[in-house]
């Protein structure tokens, strides 16, 4: 699994990468998953996508309607919150719980892959990493304090390669 995240897709893109290309390949995968599970990718579920594509950040909720407002009539916030929750649903989105954003993602797992995110304190980027081992040993430990694990989240806090290079 290491291989498909990273080899496809850096772990955080170059600055100065095509990101035309690299929302043309997120949405293309979208529509792909969503062709695969039968699910619609309606409209404002495309607009929510295009509008957490728009950079490498995580955007919060009320972000995502600031972006939308641009070129369309302001959308209800429920309307975003329920789009969120779609593409959360067919892995097209994460919720970076630290930050309460969400992030895009064009990595090709499902809803139940464990994964660590890397958020860089200078550009606010993240990147995203495989991290099946590290959540399995903090559930096995939680389990074995008696504590039953819902949901594992590992969002590591730092400074990316590309802010690291221009200091």
């Amino acid at each position: 699994m290491l291989m498909a995240m990273t080899a496809a897709k850096p772990t955080f893109p170059a600055p100065d990468h095509d990101h035309d290309r690299c929302t043309a390949d997120a949405m293309s995968h979208a529509e792909g998953v969503c062709a695969k599970r039968a699910q619609k990718f309606t409209p404002i579920r495309r607009r929510v996508l295009q509008a957490l594509l728009s950079s490498h950040r995580p955007l919060g909720a009320y972000e995502v309607i600031d972006e939308l407002a641009k070129s369309m009539p302001r959308p209800a916030p429920i309307t975003v919150y329920r789009a969120l929750d779609f593409l959360m649903d067919n892995s097209l989105v994460h919720r970076i719980e630290s930050r309460n954003a969400y992030l895009a993602c064009a990595h090709d797992h499902d809803t139940a892959a464990m994964v660590a995110f890397l958020i860089c304190e200078h550009c606010g980027s993240v990147g995203e990493i495989p991290a099946a081992p590290v959540a399995q040993s903090l559930n096995a430990a939680a389990r074995s304090s008696g504590f039953t694990p819902k949901l594992s989240v590992v969002e590591i806090t730092g400074t990316c390669a590309h802010c690291q290079g221009a200091r």
